[in-house]
């Protein structure tokens, strides 16, 4: 019986080799997955471009300078390119884009987000003469933690670098690049281990079905992780811009922060509230609560840090896009808010503001200098209220009289200086070689008044007044 046992088992055994011998070769899922990122890598290649940037003049966080980066096309019919904000810069720009094949042409920029980092420019397709660009498409679904992802772009100044990555994060707070520079705010960041540095930013962050799933838009210098731009507001501003309609942004000049239930519940948030959230939300982590109020705003005497946001218009709200969407399509309009302090609840009216109103988008340069109105990307640094002018670059009149790039004018000549038409006013009847009482503060020290006496030279500093117009994508001036 043993016998019979051990043969039968010898006979099935040899069956099974001899089956294993004539059966198709077995391929691995891991070498499916690379062949399906070829393919899909060598189909949006031809979409992605680098970006060679010169900015013209000093403006805002910016310091007038060369640089490189990456963009790519997602509308090959009305040639739009996607990058960041930083890119296409909140100032006076010249830019062309590099195609795979290393055609050129040149860019104009179409628009720059006030606060997210992206913007958009143009090209004319009628001047690319040898390639098609793949016009890739913009999936703000796709992200989920555990996906595998890869970066396309200028990364180190290369012409085309592949970095792989999986999405560890889709609720980073919003990366810190330090006082005086742009940072973003009131947005989601993603975030996943793929090593991006210096011309990367605006890379398209893609799925291996090609869909953009996020934005590059920065890195951290001390560790491997990469930060990605969430496309919800990407592919709602591309939308407009498509259907030839202005891209609203409304605001309430306030900051807030995506906090945890732990923390919130220290806030002072109910028991009730928060089981009705976890209801509605299953897979929510916590609540945005009021981080930083401008000071001077509509808001600064209604709302408090530490208030936190449980209804926008008696819908709940626990992350940035619901609030983000009733702002931006309800400016000039009233929001109700319902907040949450120390146990109380709280019902306030605020009137949205358009973002643009306090967004500079003219400078006036004398005297090799350049000013324009305070930004809000400047004043929430420094805790002032969004008024006086900002020196952008001192140049030769400023930087004589040891008035500093980031000073705020206030006052001249003893006259109040709020906004840029002010300035422009007290200017236009300073003659060459007048002079005027400055007074100023700094970012590094906005509580200590400084003044300084400037001498005004026409004869070879033409003074001018710029205003950008982005249908025309150039900034003319007037003498």
């Amino acid at each position: 019986m043993q016998r019979a046992i051990v043969l039968a088992a010898l006979f099935l055994a040899s069956f099974a080799f001899g089956a294993e011998q004539v059966s198709a070769p077995v391929v691995s899922v891991p070498e499916v997955e690379d062949s399906r990122w070829t393919r899909t890598i060598e189909r949006v290649a031809s979409g992605v471009v680098t970006i060679q940037v010169d900015l013209t003049r000093a403006f805002d966080t910016e310091w007038n300078m060369s640089s490189q980066a990456t963009g790519f096309v997602v509308d090959a019919k009305r040639g739009l390119i996607l990058t960041n904000r930083h890119v296409v810069t909140p100032g006076p720009v010249t830019a062309q884009a590099v195609f795979l094949n290393r055609e050129e042409v040149k860019l104009y920029p179409v628009y720059r987000d006030p606060v997210h980092d992206f913007g958009f420019y143009r090209y004319d397709p009628s001047k690319l003469r040898f390639i098609k660009p793949t016009e890739l498409k913009l999936h703000p679904n796709g992200a989920q933690v555990g996906r595998e992802i890869r970066v396309i772009g200028n990364d180190a100044g290369e012409q085309l670098s592949i970095l792989a990555g999986t999405l560890a994060r889709l609720d980073r707070q919003a990366p810190n690049y330090g006082l005086g520079k742009y940072n973003d705010f009131n947005t989601f960041y993603y975030q996943a281990a793929s090593s991006t540095s210096g011309g990367s930013s605006g890379s398209p962050v893609i799925d291996i079905e090609g869909r953009v799933v996020a934005l590059n838009a920065g890195g951290s210098t001390a560790a491997a992780s990469s930060f990605y731009l969430p496309l919800d507001r990407v592919e709602r501003a591309l939308r407009l811009i498509q259907e030839g309609k202005p891209v609203s942004r409304g605001t309430l000049q306030t900051v807030f922060t995506h906090t945890p239930f732990d923390e919130v519940r220290r806030l002072g948030l109910r028991n009730e509230t928060e089981a009705e959230v976890r209801r509605k939300f299953p897979s929510g982590t916590g609540m945005l609560v009021v981080s930083e109020v401008q000071r001077g705003s509509p808001a600064e005497k209604i709302i408090e840090p530490g208030d936190i946001l449980v209804r926008i218009n008696d819908e709940l709200s626990v992350d940035f896009n619901t609030l983000a969407t009733v702002l931006d399509e309800g400016v000039g309009q009233t929001v109700k808010l319902t907040l949450e302090r120390g146990g109380e609840v709280l019902e306030r009216k605020l009137t949205v503001q358009d973002l643009y109103e306090i967004t500079p988008d003219a400078y006036i340069e004398f005297g090799d200098a350049v000013v324009h109105n305070l930004s809000w990307q400047q004043a929430r640094h420094i805790n002032v209220p969004i008024s006086g002018v900002y020196v952008a670059n001192p140049g030769y009149v400023l930087g004589a009289a040891a008035v500093p790039r980031g000073a705020v004018i206030t006052e001249v000549d003893g006259k109040p200086i709020a906004t840029l038409e002010e300035f422009e006013g007290v200017l236009r009847n300073m003659k060459d070689g007048a002079r005027a009482t400055v007074r100023y503060f700094t970012i590094d020290d906005p509580k200590t008044a400084q003044w300084r006496v400037v001498r005004m030279d026409r004869r070879w500093f033409p003074a001018a007044t710029c205003r950008r117009d982005d249908t025309l994508g150039t900034w003319p001036c007037t003498r």
